[in-house]
């Protein structure tokens, strides 16, 4: 066992530590992370919209008393925006991590242009892509499509290369100075002129190309290049089952693992649940089982490693002075799936005694959840982004619309204590040993 932790130290580790050191991959994650009270404040009203009762008296009632409108317009002005927030806050961080003299809003209001000049606009006569033709301002406007996360690919490169762009005019000083005694706001602006203008000309440049060849805009080829197959190979049991193993590995060497593969994960989940969102608001069969509510609230019950079944087992079983005093310090934060005094407190980080149901619990869950959704036993995720610390039966009822999501939880859990139980015996012995060893020298001594 201790040479499985020394070959995953010596290999993981250096990729763990490359990938967190790519300021690309950062960015991305606390761009997107930009527009996560977006994401909670729809969620609410998303959860409000969607509450189950029998034969729909709920939907029935906020319908004929006018609330749904209002809550739908909170939806489509929190939610239906993520992937715009994102693009400013992808390139508002790449920015400053590419350049010292950069100022964050600038770049991402710069991106943000590029971003809406390279978006065909839609004709409100007939909801066809116009280009060159002379329509009504009034009858101009963006698809939701193209501002939500199915617009997410096109943040993320939009985003980069922007902020990419207008780093290099300032490391570069081509830029326009002014004296030091005006604002720094508006010396800021005027700095950004020169890149913002090579910025937006370019995203101008490619939407009109895009336009004149017949292949729309940077949405479409994005999608099709990245947005497709991603979504295919995350949207798959495979993928699942692979993305969970790599949380659990990082985690295990003492690297954020949720923080990591979400980097690269989360636009595609959010992508995913896109759709179930798109199908439960056209009141169609939601498409998708993973998605990001799927592995926040099924796959990673009390956090990653789906920890909770072992916090559980500490809570029922420790005998050692050790684990004994880790039981309030883990108990209530592991409830909301914060499990970092568990990781690093008990810990799992480097523990060869929990290795094994550290990557196999979430992996149990995966297979569990997906046949019990693909085969309609358990309510599909009906896209509303349940805040990742609700916690559990809770948040599998809310995710879910159905009382099925909450019995799947505790389902999960038993079973995942079952499997924590032996191998934390196992761990709590050995330091009850070592504990009776340490009193027994110091009587001696």
């Amino acid at each position: 066992m201790q040479r499985i932790t020394d070959w995953l130290q010596k290999n993981l580790v250096p990729i763990g530590a490359k990938l967190s050191s790519i300021k690309a991959l950062n960015a991305i994650r606390d761009g997107i992370a930009l527009a996560m009270p977006l994401i909670l404040v729809g969620s609410l009203a998303m959860i409000i919209r969607n509450f189950p009762t029998p034969n729909d008296m709920w939907v029935t009632w906020i319908t004929a008393n006018g609330v749904l409108n209002w809550l739908v317009k909170i939806i489509y002005g929190t939610f239906y925006l993520v992937g715009i927030v994102s693009v400013v806050g992808i390139a508002s961080n790449y920015a400053k991590l590419l350049s010292p003299k950069a100022d964050g809003i600038s770049a991402g209001v710069l991106a943000l242009g590029g971003y809406f000049v390279s978006t065909p606009y839609l004709n409100g006569a007939n909801g066809n892509q116009a280009w060159g033709a002379k329509v009504a301002i009034a009858d101009q406007g963006i698809a939701y499509s193209a501002t939500n996360a199915n617009g997410m690919f096109a943040a993320i490169i939009i985003g980069l290369v922007s902020a990419a762009i207008y780093a290099w005019f300032l490391n570069h000083n081509i830029t326009i100075k002014m004296p030091d005694s005006v604002p720094p706001a508006v010396g800021h602006s005027f700095a950004a002129l020169i890149p913002g203008f090579v910025i937006i000309l370019l995203w101008a440049l490619l939407y009109a190309l895009f336009q004149a060849t017949g292949l729309v805009s940077i949405h479409n080829i994005l999608q099709m290049i990245l947005g497709d197959p991603l979504k295919a190979f995350g949207g798959s049991l495979i993928g699942a089952i692979v993305v969970a193993v790599l949380v659990s590995l990082f985690w295990f060497i003492g690297i954020h693992g949720g923080n990591l593969v979400g980097a690269i994960m989360s636009p595609i989940f959010l992508q995913l649940m896109q759709e179930n969102v798109d199908a439960a608001k056209a009141g169609k069969a939601l498409p998708e089982v993973i998605t990001q509510p799927f592995m926040d609230n099924f796959v990673y019950i009390g956090g990653g490693g789906a920890t909770l079944g072992l916090i559980i087992a500490l809570a029922i079983f420790a005998k050692s002075k050790q684990n004994k005093a880790m039981r309030p310090l883990t108990l209530v934060p592991g409830i909301f799936n914060i499990n970092e005094p568990t990781m690093f407190g008990l810990p799992v980080v480097l523990n060869v005694y929990l290795i094994v149901p550290f990557l196999i619990v979430p992996v149990m869950n995966v297979l569990i959840s997906y046949f019990a959704m693909s085969s309609g036993l358990v309510a599909r995720t009906t896209g509303t982004p349940v805040p990742w610390t609700m916690p559990p039966v809770i948040s599998g009822f809310l995710a879910t619309s159905s009382i099925s999501g909450a019995v799947l939880q505790i389902v999960l859990i038993l079973l995942d204590l079952l499997i924590w139980i032996p191998f934390f015996k196992v761990f709590d012995k050995a330091l009850l040993d070592e504990e009776k060893q340490a009193d027994s020298d110091a009587v001696v001594g």
